[in-house]
């Protein structure tokens, strides 16, 4: 319970931190708005209901925990009248976003009240017993004493989770938390005008985009370098995590063969409190960081405090150390390969973060390495994609791995935003593995993921284990930024748009509805509501023609005669699977029936406000993966395979 109240409180006073605004005019706002109107699938131009969607997403960005407006003081713009939209509407096409500045003008305001409420909550006896489950979809305040109210509930919550903490991290915890709220305060309303200006127009921008779909985004410089790092797993840094301990960032981990490991002059628990001579104590974390951060083969000093202990005296010594920046590859973080031995062989088992690509590798090329690798070292019986948590990623990506496993043939089709049909296709017809395959996933596996798990399952190359479906993301987005390009980002900042919806061979697009699984397999997310369908304005599901038959309709006259090789030797529908799937139900169903630990298992993460320790202790042999194991042995059994 302590873990889901730390996460809700790091939510709630953790939002909107660290993505400093980029010099962008109102000319050059309205610009990109164009630009991602142009290319969205859905609109074209802001209408009346996208703009009062843009209104309410603003106050959003202003205030995410609603703790600081009251209903009335932002009435006007959450229910606008019909002369206020018309009004605002044409503003907005001519570039003036004055009714924004005024919204933020009123939270200038509402920070003031914050602050005095702030101090008379610390002579004030917090509520008990406060039910975390308040927080969910909270509505907007009506009185300064509710607001009041709301305040103290938070800080008795605060309280809970500050108690199971030392007397030390106790008091670095509210010091951390007085410390973010002000740094968040002081960034919306900025040193001067230039700085609230600066914030309106990029929070018009963030409030303009989530308005037309949940995945169409502006990124600040900042984000969209913290985007990058998420598609590819690489960054041009020292090579080191950081923590935030209020009065600078201690060294906690020196990731291996970065330049921090190779230098040997960072320790553990050394305090940066300065780059390049600039302090960054009152400095925000990601500022900070992007200083640290920068091109591949430059240096960077660091003004480090390094504690020593001497006749039992703790001392601290000042040390001025220059490191040279180099890419760090998270490794850890892409792909992880694991070996279960099974009669005079192995079952393979791969986890894929992501669907990655840069300059030197890709996730296709690093598994295709990994099970040849298997191959050579062992006898592989079967093998086990987890694609559990993956997010998504490279489109192109998604294709190659399912072509490690099928012949040639459409993997997925994409509709775009002027209704065109295209196909991506595998073209190659070797395969890096041809055996048992089972692809295991749950609700948070997403976009990409969804493809590989939905196409293999179409061809029944692979059986679909896992949670009872899949996030249910079926649209497509391009980013401005190549996610394979190492050039700069534009300092005005980059955009992701929805561009359409794709769909796998059989004409099913996970929209909404995520892959079905063929063997249900309960895991910790099982009973959690996420997903696309919870998510702001979702796109429709929508459905086209199968095409396990490809007649290169897509594709130029003069490219289909260039493809007349590529249609033999095209992936054929498999039943093998489908005949043995009753016995495999049955049978994990049975297994899962008779583990006590299990049903213990089951039972807990039912509540859905489940204990997290007492999960914890049942995910330590992650059960989900170990039944996932056993179906791939009675797989392997049935089809005569040991």
């Amino acid at each position: 319970m302590l873990k889901k109240l730390f996460s809700l409180l790091i939510l709630l006073f953790s939002l909107s931190l660290g993505a400093s605004c980029p010099d962008i005019s109102p000319r050059e706002v309205k610009h990109k708005i164009e630009e991602i109107l142009k290319a969205h699938v859905s609109y074209r131009k802001i209408t009346p209901e996208l703009l009062k969607r843009i209104f309410e997403n603003y106050i959003k960005e202003l205030d995410p925990t609603k703790t600081y407006f009251t209903y009335d003081e932002i009435e006007t713009w959450l229910d606008p009248k019909e002369e206020l939209i018309q009004k605002s509407l044409d503003q907005f096409n001519k570039a003036n976003y004055n009714e924004f500045i005024l919204i933020h003008e009123a939270l200038k305001n509402a920070i003031s009240r914050r602050n005095d409420l702030e101090i008379t909550a610390e002579s004030t006896e917090l509520p008990q017993n406060v039910d975390s489950d308040e927080f969910n979809d909270l509505p907007w305040v009506k009185t300064s004493e509710e607001l009041f109210d709301r305040l103290l509930k938070i800080k008795s919550l605060q309280k809970e989770v500050a108690e199971s903490l030392d007397e030390e991290t106790r008091e670095l915890y509210h010091k951390m938390r007085k410390k973010r709220r002000l740094l968040r305060e002081g960034q919306i309303l900025g040193e001067n005008q230039d700085d609230t200006k600066k914030w309106v127009l990029t929070h018009v921008l963030k409030a303009t985009c989530c308005s037309l779909d949940t995945h169409t985004n502006y990124f600040t410089p900042t984000e969209a370098n913290q985007f990058m790092i998420q598609v590819q797993r690489r960054l041009f840094g020292i090579g080191a995590q950081l923590k935030d301990t209020l009065n600078g960032l201690t060294i906690v981990r020196i990731v291996e063969g970065g330049p921090a490991d190779l230098s040997c002059k960072l320790k553990i628990n050394d305090r940066i409190i300065a780059v390049d001579h600039e302090p960054i104590i009152e400095m925000d974390n990601f500022e900070a960081v992007e200083l640290i951060r920068g091109e591949k083969g430059t240096p960077v000093l660091l003004s480090v405090l390094r504690e020593t202990t001497e006749d039992d005296e703790k001392h601290s010594e000042m040390i001025e150390i220059e490191i040279v920046r180099g890419e760090i590859v998270l490794e850890e973080s892409r792909l992880e390969t694991h070996l279960e031995p099974f009669a005079d062989g192995v079952i393979g088992h791969l986890k894929l973060h992501s669907f990655y690509q840069d300059s030197n590798t890709s996730c296709s090329k690093d598994l295709q390495k990994a099970i040849e690798k298997i191959k050579k070292e062992n006898n592989l019986k079967g093998l086990i994609l987890d694609l559990r948590n993956n997010a998504g990623g490279l489109l192109d990506e998604a294709v190659r791995v399912s072509g490690l496993f099928i012949t040639k043939g459409i993997i997925v089709s994409v509709k775009d935003n002027h209704s065109r049909l295209h196909h991506s296709r595998v073209q190659d017809p070797r395969t890096a593995w041809d055996g048992p395959l089972i692809v295991l996933t749950n609700r948070a596996s997403a976009s990409a993921a969804e493809i590989v798990a939905g196409s293999l399952q179409d061809y029944g190359r692979a059986l679909h284990v896992g949670d009872d479906h899949t996030y249910g993301k079926g649209s497509f987005q391009t980013f401005t930024l190549d996610a394979a390009n190492t050039g700069k980002v534009n300092p005005k900042g980059e955009f992701k748009v929805t561009r359409g919806r794709y769909y796998t061979v059989s004409g099913k697009s996970p929209q909404l509805t995520g892959v079905l699984t063929d063997i249900t397999v309960p895991g910790i997310l099982s009973e959690i509501d996420i997903g696309e369908s919870f998510a702001d304005f979702p796109l429709e599901n929508d459905q086209i023609a199968a095409h396990y038959q490809d007649d290169l309709s897509d594709l130029p006259l003069i490219q289909r005669y260039q493809f007349s090789v590529y249609k033999n030797n095209l992936q054929e529908i498999l039943t093998d699977y489908t005949k043995h799937l009753p016995v495999l139900v049955k049978n994990s169903g049975v297994r899962i029936k008779n583990n006590k630990n299990y049903q213990s298992f089951l039972t807990e993460i039912a509540k859905k406000r489940f204990d997290a320790d007492s999960v914890e202790i049942f995910g330590q042999s992650d059960l989900q993966l170990v039944e996932c194991i056993n179906i791939m042995k009675d797989l392997i059994f049935l089809r005569g395979t040991v």
